[in-house]
């Protein structure tokens, strides 16, 4: 029996942002875009349609809306138990969140919830989580574990983030951050704990559990050091590396990353020029997280404007988590992005794009052009600038992932 031709739809007549190089947005005035399977085999003006398209193509007639890549979410933190929202309330009495991580709250009380938590509770919150980033047009996200800090705990969240992307119409990229922080039972004892995550990512890697391996290097998490020797352990199975880096103090972790070839570092507010050099010459992605900017009410932002100069490329983020950014909106993130640190529009949308891609190391989307994923979005706008510039609307676009349009709550 011979297999069924891959589906094929023509979209046509569409305002499009297909962030290719060359122009301003990628800018294509009347567009379309030729999908076969979950594949974009021809994107271009609509007037030069090649010859020769296969017979029972579906044609939609887009009427002239707005056309973007989808939206890729390449930091966030959705499987855990429990929330924070009197921790919240501590800080606003004038608690930091270092007094409350040192006082056993913040990422450990998490780590009590989240223990706590069947298989399924989690799945299905994080589930939750997940429909309501895909609302908004996002269709490849990251998971990070780091809220069980042990074998078994680390490895089910990991499991329950792979499941997402089973279950999910939604791309799924896992990150193991078992150095996220110290758990209670190593209290005094970071050294031997890092050796003990280290032994644990070898069975994730070994049960496909992880793309990706990330730490927390700051004066609340682990040293240069520490984090060095995680780094060693995933390169040595062969899996990239990411940092949590320079978010609450300088500690030359994006030089350190960057020496590992790291395909991001995140945070980024008290990144030293020595620090951006360094991720320049690696190629290394800026993941800039304003919700946690705004929620942990910072002033110190990133170096923006060094990081333009060095060429450095810059994506955004939700870095949905319960205790200092329990945001799920990327759109929201676009317009802080732009109003607390100055990134033009075009430069914000990039970083939900193809720079998030490239966070990512995911080299067949964030762009719309023949060759590239199907995953795109189509928006009631004129202009993507419009979906920067407003804020708490919620718009809800038509998305098609891997070429098939799906429906979300």
């Amino acid at each position: 029996m011979r297999p069924a031709p891959p589906r094929s739809t023509l979209w046509r007549h569409a305002r499009l942002a297909s962030f290719q190089a060359g122009t301003a947005w990628g800018w294509i005035e009347d567009a379309a875009l030729w999908v076969e399977g979950d594949t974009l085999r021809w994107v271009g003006p609509d007037s030069a349609l090649p010859a020769g398209l296969p017979a029972g193509l579906q044609v939609q007639d887009l009427q002239s809306a707005l056309v973007t890549p989808g939206l890729i979410d390449a930091h966030t933190h959705l499987v855990y138990g429990g929330d924070r929202a009197a921790e919240f309330e501590q800080r606003l009495q004038g608690a930091s969140y270092e007094d409350i991580a040192r006082a056993g709250g913040g990422i450990r009380s998490t780590v009590a919830a989240t223990r706590a938590a069947s298989d399924e509770a989690l799945f299905q919150a994080a589930a939750r989580r997940a429909r309501a980033l895909m609302a908004e047009g996002v269709t490849t996200v990251e998971i990070k574990s780091g809220y069980g800090l042990t074998q078994a705990d680390e490895a089910r969240c990991l499991a329950v983030a792979r499941r997402l992307g089973r279950e999910l119409p939604l791309t799924v990229r896992t990150t193991s951050l078992a150095a996220h922080a110290l758990p209670p039972e190593f209290a005094g004892r970071a050294d031997d704990y890092i050796d003990a995550a280290i032994t644990w990512l070898a069975g994730q890697h070994a049960a496909g559990l992880v793309d990706a391996v990330d730490a927390f290097c700051d004066t609340i998490g682990f040293t240069p050091a520490q984090t060095e020797r995680v780094f060693q352990a995933a390169q040595a199975l062969g899996l990239p590396v990411k940092l949590h880096a320079e978010q609450l103090s300088d500690q030359n972790g994006a030089a350190l990353a960057a020496r590992h070839c790291a395909l991001s570092c995140d945070h980024l507010e008290h990144l030293s020029p020595a620090g951006i050099h360094a991720m320049a010459q690696a190629g290394t992605v800026a993941v800039l997280l304003p919700g946690a900017f705004y929620f942990l009410r910072e002033t110190k932002r990133p170096p923006v404007q060094a990081l333009r100069d060095a060429g450095v490329p810059i994506a955004i983020a939700t870095d949905h988590n319960p205790g200092s950014s329990p945001c799920l909106s990327l759109l929201l993130m676009l317009n802080m992005a732009c109003t607390f640190f100055r990134l033009t529009p075009e430069e914000a949308w990039r970083g939900v794009t193809v720079n998030a891609a490239r966070a990512l190391g995911l080299a067949d989307r964030g762009v719309l052009a023949a060759g590239q994923r199907a995953d795109f979005a189509v928006w009631d706008a004129e202009h993507p600038r419009e979906l920067a510039y407003r804020f708490g609307q919620g718009p809800r676009p038509r998305v098609v992932q891997g070429g098939r349009e799906i429906i979300t709550p």
